[in-house]
């Protein structure tokens, strides 16, 4: 008697059953991860070099290019580093990133020090070490000179026309978690404190809110705007290290510390214009030694602790817990923003499609005066990258008076430069017809209009289906960069979370990973049965 054999899942169903299997695995059955703080600053000392991250791109006052020379670094957090250095008997390396990037560096020990302008806030401080502050900064509302906006009052009702008020923020920054509170306000995100100044004098934002720094320092080179209202909600700029490097907090409180006294942070700031009344507030922070509401090496050192006694037990079931409510957290954001992802991605790719195959066309069979430009449109295309192109149409037309909402400009960037690849592989499918076809239906009494779409056409798209699905699917993630015209997308929105939870980053990771398959696989699966299909039509 044989023994029935259990049925083998189908290839999909199993593929998708061994994700699923290693995500339960991963989140509910392994081990909390252990992290053995290394000590950083024994290494700096035996390295003689710090490692110090920062983002320069629209960097100023605190890094950016000097006008004579592009290739040096100054800024007040440059002159900040140097003295700092001096003080600690090391050497103090920049390391450019991306500004929301910086705290995923840290934690990847791409860099010893993030010190770039960022502020103290809770959630950061949970996850990072912190040193003292080293300034005080307040936020500032820039608006229009001929704009409605005249102060704070004017936010906490809606535009005249029953509309919100639009404004832009640098993403991740205090100023986009103060306008958060505001029902009439519309945040869009931006990579970069300019890009925000130039959208509200083109008329696309009503307002932007900067750190004090960056508004007395870019007021100049925006003749169009101006400061409305008082600065609010003073904070701190702190330098973060990785979580445990007691020893590299210790010393850089103690060379901020230094600084302060000697008046060495005094002149740094003077010469950049920013010495005012709310650095006091340093003095203060100095002289008491303690900085409230965050993990510091100095409070620790003079703080009394008070409270009830906590079991190791309890503080691993609430880390465990938590760490469980978090991933369901995250995965509700992440699902969301995939959301974004696929209606880019959906809407796109058909209008590349439909361009690409009348360029194809045109390019084979049009005239002459018609193939020369879209043989420029396609080389061109190709030939400059998608994230240019967007920031084309997004903050260049806006200067002659064309303004595209930022959900239109990723759909059009996307279509347009899709368009220029699809269009190749459409021309090689049409040219792998025989061009007996085309004169065997011109024969039958067709117009070559007729013929195209009857004969030739039909058979180039069964040729063309696999690359077409390769593209469709490579779009998916390429819809990464719209974020640089504030789309929040999968890719931004992992951004977002993995900034300020990086003792999260793999979570995120995973869960970006796995939303990404969950949407391109399909698409592959699809793609072969196609293929089956035709191929068996065919023979």
């Amino acid at each position: 008697m044989t023994t029935p054999q259990p049925r083998a899942l189908p290839r999909p169903l199993t593929h998708l059953w061994i994700v699923f299997t290693l995500l339960c695995s991963f989140f509910l059955g392994t081990p909390a991860r252990a992290q053995t703080p290394e000590d950083t600053w024994q290494k700096a000392k035996a390295n003689g070099t710090l490692l110090w991250g920062a983002d320069q791109e629209g960097g100023a006052p605190y890094i950016f290019p000097s006008e004579e020379n592009q290739e040096v670094m100054i800024g007040f957090e440059v002159d900040m580093a140097a003295k700092m250095a001096d003080y600690m008997g090391v050497k103090v390396e920049f390391q450019q990133s991306q500004w929301d990037a910086l705290p995923s560096m840290l934690q990847a020990k791409k860099v010893d020090i993030v010190m770039n302008g960022y502020e103290w806030m809770p959630d950061r401080a949970k996850d990072m070490g912190v040193t003292i502050p080293y300034y005080v900064y307040a936020l500032q509302l820039m608006v229009s000179e001929k704009g409605q906006i005249k102060g704070w009052a004017d936010l906490e009702k809606p535009k005249p026309d029953g509309s919100k008020w639009k404004a832009g923020v640098l993403s991740g920054s205090a100023a986009e978690e103060y306008l958060s509170g505001y029902v009439n306000v519309d945040l869009a995100s931006y990579d970069g404190v300019t890009d925000s100044m130039r959208e509200v004098e083109t008329g696309k934002l009503d307002l932007t809110l900067q750190d004090t720094p960056i508004a007395s320092f870019y007021i100049k080179d925006f003749p169009k705007l101006r400061m409305a209202g008082d600065p609010v909600s003073p904070g701190y700029y702190v330098i973060y290290v990785r979580k445990g490097d007691d020893a590299l907090i210790q010393k850089l409180n103690e060379a901020i510390m230094v600084m302060f006294r000697s008046g060495d942070l005094e002149k740094i700031y003077t010469r950049y214009g920013m010495w005012n009344k709310d650095q006091e507030i340093l003095k203060q922070i100095i002289e008491s030694g303690r900085f409230y509401g965050y993990n510091s090496v100095l409070e620790a050192q003079t703080e009394e602790k008070t409270g009830p006694a906590v079991t190791a037990e309890e503080v691993k079931e609430g880390e465990e817990s938590s760490k469980f409510d978090k991933v369901v957290e995250f995965a509700g954001y992440l699902t969301t923003a995939a959301g974004m992802t696929v209606v880019l991605s959906a809407i796109s790719f058909p209008l590349a499609i439909i361009i690409g195959m009348a360029i194809a066309v045109g390019r084979l069979y049009g005239p002459v005066w018609i193939q020369v430009p879209l043989t420029a449109y396609v080389e061109g295309l190709r030939g400059t990258p998608l994230m240019l192109q967007l920031y084309f149409i997004f903050y260049f037309l806006p200067e002659l008076g064309i303004t595209i909402p930022a959900f239109a400009t990723a759909i059009i960037g996307l279509a347009v430069n899709y368009s220029a690849y699809e269009s190749e592989i459409y021309r090689a499918g049409l040219q792998a017809i025989p061009t007996g076809q085309m004169e065997a239906a011109l024969s039958l009494g067709m117009s070559r209009t007729q013929a195209l779409r009857r004969i030739i056409v039909p058979q180039a798209f069964r040729i063309v289906i696999p690359p077409v699905m390769n593209d469709f699917i490579a779009m998916f993630k390429d819809t990464s960069v719209c974020s640089v015209v504030t789309i929040v997308e999968l890719t931004k929105r992992f951004s977002i979370l993995s900034r300020n939870n990086v003792q999260s980053l793999i979570e995120l990771m995973v869960l970006t990973a796995v939303l990404y398959l969950l949407m391109s696989y399909p698409m592959s699966l699809l793609a072969r049965r196609l293929e089956k299909t035709l191929a068996r039509e065919s023979a």
